[in-house]
């Protein structure tokens, strides 16, 4: 879920413990599910509260939204809202997913459970099932399970980029306890809204995020374990190698994980990795972090063609042959 002021009381050297967090995440929600979904779009079907793990409860939910009158089989969006791993639902994002949907693709938006009661392992496991639910059904909703890209924001687009890399790193899989719910080559794209891929900053002076955030994703918040040693298994950037897909990445100077966006950026380039990149200067006022949840901005529009093009460009790469996208390029 967005945040649409900064941080009360933040400054370069504060951190916000996860209890604050989790506050300002439940103040903000009910706001936001009507704010983010003004103005429906009325060219899309809406199939809500899929139940993907047969258990009745809220965060093993899931909606699929499909372009009216599709013709043939379309390219999978699977998306994960934000919320710092303790707090949001997919309701607010309803429309975001609207919109991707009415640019040509079969949209499936899905809740996981949460911390602090869950870890981040168990929201790997929903991710997971989400995956695995999708490669059995979607057909069934006119979309192509071999053709298949992973986003989120924030907390949704770490958990989407560790889902990425599980399924081309067994180990990573094995210590998730997990066996990817999607083929490799069926997963075509990623896509990053001011996620956090890179767990190295929080060791930085002055990140905002207290190491609590750190410790309550581990089992047993970490006790025993030495959280540099954890965090490789927590950041997807350290998962990168020569079959990771291609990936889309937007954030901006405002965005509170800028500098984990920056890093995987480069890391991406460093290893020859296909990545486009949207960076937007701060002079841009509408692009703090997970901006791109409000379809009124301007600059979530300029996202939202930029994703089509991505998601129709991947979509479209022989599953045995991903070339090079375009440069990576900055937007001011």
């Amino acid at each position: 879920m967005a945040i649409s002021t900064p941080l009360p009381g933040s400054s370069p050297l504060s951190r916000v413990p996860v209890w604050v967090w989790r506050a300002l995440m439940a103040g903000a929600g009910p706001d936001e599910v009507h704010r983010f979904n003004a103005e429906p779009l009325d060219t899309v079907d809406y199939h809500l509260d899929e139940d993907y793990a047969g258990d009745g409860i809220r965060q093993h939910r899931l909606d699929v939204l499909t372009p009216k009158d599709a013709t043939e089989p379309l390219p999978v969006y699977i998306y994960f809202h934000g919320g710092g791993w303790t707090s949001g639902d997919k309701a607010p994002l309803t429309k975001y997913c609207a919109s991707q949907a009415a640019d040509g693709m079969v949209v499936v938006n899905a809740n996981y459970r949460m911390a602090t009661r869950f870890q981040l392992r168990h929201m790997v496991e929903d991710g997971n099932a989400v995956l695995d639910w999708v490669a059995r059904n979607i057909s069934d909703w006119g979309g192509d399970p071999t053709r298949i890209v992973l986003g989120g924001d924030s907390a949704g687009g770490h958990i989407a980029a560790l889902l990425a890399a599980s399924a081309f790193h067994d180990d990573l899989a094995a210590h998730y306890g997990i066996t990817p719910g999607v083929e490799a080559q069926n997963l075509r794209g990623l896509v990053q809204h001011c996620s956090m891929a890179d767990f190295s900053v929080m060791f930085e002076r002055g990140f905002i995020l207290g190491m609590n955030f750190l410790r309550m994703l581990l089992p047993q918040r970490g006790r025993g374990t030495a959280l540099r040693d954890a965090a490789r298994f927590l950041s997807p950037i350290e998962w990168l190698d020569k079959g990771f897909p291609p990936v889309f990445v937007t954030t901006s100077e405002r965005d509170f994980f800028y500098q984990a966006n920056l890093n995987f950026i480069e890391a991406l380039r460093r290893r020859s990795l296909p990545v486009d990149a949207m960076v937007f200067a701060r002079d841009r006022v509408n692009t703090r972090h997970t901006w791109q949840q409000d379809a009124a901005h301007p600059e979530s529009q300029e996202v939202y063609q930029r994703l089509g093009d991505f998601v129709r460009r991947v979509a479209a790469l022989p599953a045995t042959l991903r070339a090079p996208l375009a440069a990576a390029s900055a937007t001011g």
